[in-house]
């Protein structure tokens, strides 16, 4: 169904006399709310700027740590190696050198004393392996390191297992008044080099003769009189230097080695400066250096002052070698193990590994560093980067290859982001404060001028919704003689002609419903209502009555039109009350006939039932008729029960109608009895509880099977 439409009345512009304050002039107040958008565009670009300048100078400060810790390790290891220059070429040296391999030679020619082989073999057995063992957590078989050669044994006896690890108690010892040569030339000379391992920070320093054999070392460890080429250690750094250094042909040659663990420091990461021992083109020997890695540390942590070196809370610079893993302690690990270890597992580190480094209090060669920065920098980069560190914090990092005679290690100074950009945020922080402030202000001063000119926009708003929820008629009034007064005058105008036009659809609307449902059912009127032209359904279990009723038309004979429509109009209202009471819904009505069904538009279980009922009160409202009248008409029903389809047919003319196997067969039914009364099909008493009263009377054909037509005594 189509629509209504209301054809609204064309307002025509009111006066043009206007007095007091155009809209025009409220408009340029309103405009005041510009500003808000000029101070957050000014905020923006102060944001934008102090933002990058603030992160500009933290890339700045971490680059400038960067290079200073830089300058300071390449200053640490030029020492180093014009230190170990200096020492390795001088007379001091080459005497030593010459003497302290004499002395061991003479050792060596000498057998070995099995109390003295007994005893070193014992410190092996409960002292160094066992401390090897809890230091690397891994077991060790004591036969691969005992001493074998008579000078090994010999030394060892005398100088390092009477010490049991003690290496400051072994280094002063000058002489162990055991008479023999070499502790002759260690009174001569062990002050010299325990001085100068002491001013240096070297964790040892040896001299090897030409052999390979270490024939003299400050702290006396179990390295003393073994052979780096052939002994337990010669897969060290120090094997490989050692050769280097005799093969470099280079008076002045030295080579530092990157941290290697070495077994005689108890597996601790160890890093050598190897130089040969030389005078008038003549190697007398190497000197090596066990590069001090507490000095390393030391410049790196800046002696624990990271504070000091603009790192902050949480900055820290390091050294990662080619292997990923770090080359100077960690900060956390120093400052808080139980967080370092927390942190490092989460990074990816094992537990073992983690309580390895908490309980040795060191992190070179154990801490894996897998990062951009350290990836970067080994390819030769330098740089900054944003980045998450090892411990899986996000770090701002300043990197670089480091530059070290021998070694590839890459620098890295970090610091977190959230300390480094803490001033970015401060900012930030105080930036967006102030916008907030102007704006509130200008939002206040807005919020009062929007109050006065908003108000007649408010009170149309709400009469227009009062004429949207049928609150017809509505009208306002307005003081203004601007725009909005012509507005207001215009609302009245349009509300007074939708309150007439919606009287008459009203009242066009209420009749139309009136007629549909006199038409058709509730249900399909609504659907045809919403639109839908193809109205059909199917319908199963469905009783259907069709009734005739007989001899009305002789008794009509003697009315008028008049008459005989009030009195059949009259018997058919009747019927239709008789149905509403039996929950039998009615198709159409005819002249003489009526077409009604039960179970169609409500399911009912008991159609057949109520059907059956509905036809005896259809008898019984004839009978009154008949009496009221003086006539003799009758009702001929048939009734049957199966599927049927119901729908709107037509287009210009439409009506409501249901058609179907058990339309057609009641149909048939009534015709086929050619006699009033109430005809069944086999179909319907199936149905009934009570089959009592029933006569068969004839045999219809259906779908090709006959079925017993029964009458109602």
């Amino acid at each position: 169904m189509a629509r209504n439409r209301l054809n609204l009345p064309t307002v025509k512009s009111v006066g043009s006399n206007r007095r007091g304050l155009g809209i025009q002039s409220k408009l340029l107040i309103m405009l005041l709310s510009v500003s808000i958008g000029s101070t957050l565009v000014v905020g923006y670009v102060g944001y934008v700027s102090g933002r990058d300048s603030l992160r500009d100078a933290a890339f700045d400060q971490l680059t400038s740590v960067r290079e200073a810790k830089t300058l300071a390790i390449q200053s640490l290891f030029t020492n180093i190696e014009s230190g170990l220059v200096l020492d390795s070429s001088g007379a001091t040296g080459n005497q030593a050198a010459t003497e302290f391999a004499a002395a061991f030679a003479e050792l060596d020619a000498q057998p070995v004393d099995p109390g003295q082989k007994a005893a070193v073999d014992a410190y092996y057995a409960d002292s160094f392996i066992p401390d090897l063992e809890a230091r690397t957590g891994q077991e060790s078989a004591p036969d691969l390191f005992e001493p074998t050669s008579s000078a090994q044994v010999y030394l060892q006896n005398t100088y390092t297992a009477p010490y049991a690890g003690d290496y400051d108690a072994a280094a002063a010892v000058d002489d162990a008044g055991d008479g023999s040569a070499w502790s002759a030339v260690n009174a001569k000379y062990n002050s010299y080099f325990r001085e100068m391992a002491t001013r240096y920070q070297y964790e040892d320093a040896m001299i090897l003769d030409t052999e390979g054999n270490v024939v003299y070392s400050v702290y006396k460890g179990v390295d003393l009189g073994t052979n780096i080429l052939d002994g337990p250690y010669k897969g060290s750094a120090l094997s490989t230097a050692y050769t280097d250094a005799v093969n470099s042909n280079t008076l002045n040659y030295a080579e530092i080695t990157d941290f290697d663990r070495y077994q005689p420091s108890l597996g601790v990461p160890t890093a050598w400066g190897v130089s040969p021992i030389a005078a008038d083109g003549k190697v007398n020997g190497v000197l090596a250096i066990q590069l001090p890695i507490t000095a390393i540390n030391e410049v790196m942590t800046g002696g624990e002052g990271w504070q000091q070196d603009g790192l902050g809370d949480t900055g820290e610079s390091y050294l990662v070698g080619p292997d990923h893993t770090m080359r100077s302690v960690s900060r956390l690990l120093i400052d808080d193990p139980e967080a370092f270890q927390k942190l490092t597992i989460e990074g990816g580190s094992s537990p073992d590994l983690a309580q390895r480094m908490v309980d040795v209090g060191g992190s070179v060669e154990l801490q894996k560093v897998d990062t951009l920065p350290v990836d970067l920098a080994l390819t030769g980069k330098t740089g900054t980067v944003i980045a998450p560190n090892y411990l899986g914090q996000e770090t701002l990092d300043a990197y670089a290859p480091l530059d070290i005679n021998g070694v590839q290690w890459v620098i890295v100074s970090s610091i977190t982001t959230a300390e480094a950009f803490a001033p970015v945020d401060d900012f930030t922080r105080n930036l967006a404060l102030a916008i907030l402030a102007i704006i509130v202000i200008v939002s206040l001063l807005s919020l009062l001028l929007a109050q006065v000119f908003a108000r007649p926009v408010r009170t149309l708003v709400g009469a227009v919704r009062q004429v949207a929820g049928g609150d017809l008629g509505v009208e306002v009034t307005s003081k203004t003689r601007d725009e909005f007064g012509d507005l207001s005058v215009a609302f009245n105008d349009m509300s007074r002609s939708l309150q007439v036009k919606q009287q008459l659809i009203d009242e066009q609307k209420a009749e139309t419903d009136r007629l549909l449902l006199s038409m058709m059912p509730e249900k399909v009127a609504r659907r045809y209502q919403e639109g839908e032209e193809t109205i059909a359904e199917n319908h199963q279990d469905v009783s259907v009555i069709y009734a005739d009723v007989v001899g009305f038309d002789e008794f009509a004979v003697s009315l008028s039109s008049e008459q005989e429509l009030s009195i059949l109009n009259d018997l058919m209202r009747q019927f239709d009350d008789a149905a509403v009471a039996a929950g039998v819904e009615k198709v159409r009505t005819l002249r003489s006939g009526y077409l009604a069904s039960c179970g169609l538009i409500v399911p009912r279980v008991d159609s057949a039932r109520r059907t059956v009922d509905f036809a005896i009160q259809m008898t019984r409202i004839v009978e009154r008729f008949n009496a009221q009248h003086d006539a003799s008409i009758s009702i001929r029903a048939g009734i049957d029960s199966g599927t049927v389809t119901s729908g709107l047919v037509g287009k210009a003319s439409i009506a409501y109608d249901m058609w179907g196997d058990a339309v057609n067969v009641a149909n048939r039914v009534q015709e086929l009895a050619g006699k009033p009364g109430i005809f069944l099909t086999q179909r319907v008493r199936d149905r009934l509880p009570d089959t009592t009263g029933l006569v068969e009377v004839a045999s219809v054909d259906i779908q090709g099977t006959p079925q017993t037509v029964w009458q109602i005594t």
